[in-house]
């Protein structure tokens, strides 16, 4: 479908702006943008200004509110979501309001203004059975309420704004804001002597600083439908261990691989969840760096501060 609304410069809703990957969203706004981050909080130290916030998305009146005191707008990224995998098994209600009902109230609101509308969604909408990279194409199978309400979200948001609705998953994220893999890793190590990593799911490591300009280029383009969009290659939790540690210049430190039967978690991961992103490449152009080149930029602008965000 070609592209109803185009984006080149204006007023863009920026959602989750508190968070890893809406903080990092509001920082790559390209020019011309004005990029309005909204969250229930205002962030912490070390992140960008949150302009509105306190609004609730899972609530009608939230979202009208939203629009009317801060808009217009031409154009909304959606990052914002319940992102605790674990805790959703016995929180349904809460993840499926943020991660369902949310996205379908704001692409109801997008719809009416006639702007593009980017949400963010993720590798949990399958299975992990898969012996190739995902198709956006391929039929979705969650395995637990975190993946099942991203998956809602997305088929809401595309029933409510057809037209506009672009859906880009993605996975394994981690950046400069907030708790991650990376800077749990880097922890870790400075507190024991050995680590133990799950070596058998593997998925794509991806950067904000990779996936953030990924959604801007999306959201201008405005060509409807889903998309993959992480970062290029793939390992497992313990490759990225092994990496992380290693670009970081930490020695000494034994890493242990083991399996996802002896580290049992309430909510179950897909085995392999690498997702194919060509159809994202070809729409921008170009692809998000391969992880592990992604991964030692990272460390080399924001090392000092990895540590003490991953918790």
């Amino acid at each position: 479908m070609a592209a109803e609304y185009r984006l080149a410069t204006g007023r863009v809703l920026v959602t989750g702006a508190a968070g890893m990957l809406g903080s990092q969203l509001l920082l790559d706004a390209p020019q011309g943008v004005e990029a309005i981050g909204t969250d229930l909080t205002p962030g912490g130290p070390g992140h960008p200004a949150v302009v509105a916030a306190g609004f609730d998305l899972t609530l009608e009146e939230g979202v009208r509110r939203l629009f009317a005191e801060h808009g217009p707008f031409d154009g909304v990224i959606h990052a914002a979501a319940y992102t605790a995998v674990d805790r959703a098994e016995t929180d349904l209600d809460l993840a499926r309001r943020v991660n369902a009902h949310a996205p379908a109230l704001l692409a109801r609101a997008a719809a009416t203004a006639k702007i593009p509308m980017v949400v963010v969604s993720t590798d949990f909408v399958f299975d992990g059975t898969a012996r190739r990279p995902y198709l956006e194409s391929d039929p979705v199978a969650p395995l637990g309420v975190y993946g099942l309400t991203k998956w809602e979200g997305e088929e809401a948001a595309r029933a409510a704004h057809p037209a506009g609705a672009m859906v880009v998953r993605t996975q394994w994220l981690y950046g400069p804001r907030g708790a991650h893999f990376p800077g749990t890793m880097l922890r870790l190590a400075s507190e024991r002597p050995e680590l133990t990593v799950v070596a058998d799911q593997v998925g794509s490591p991806t950067s904000t600083l990779e996936l953030a300009p990924a959604l801007w280029d999306t959201l201008r383009q405005g060509v409807p439908g889903v998309y993959h969009g992480a970062c290029e290659g793939r390992a497992s939790w313990y490759d990225f261990a092994v990496a992380t540690l290693e670009m970081a210049g930490v020695r000494g430190i034994a890493v242990r691989p083991c399996t996802t039967a002896e580290f049992p978690r309430p909510a179950q991961r897909p085995a392999f969840s690498v997702l194919d992103c060509n159809k994202l490449a070809t729409l921008r152009g170009r692809r998000l760096a391969p992880w592990r080149n992604a991964l030692a930029n990272f460390l080399e602008r924001h090392g000092p501060n990895a540590l003490a965000a991953g918790h």
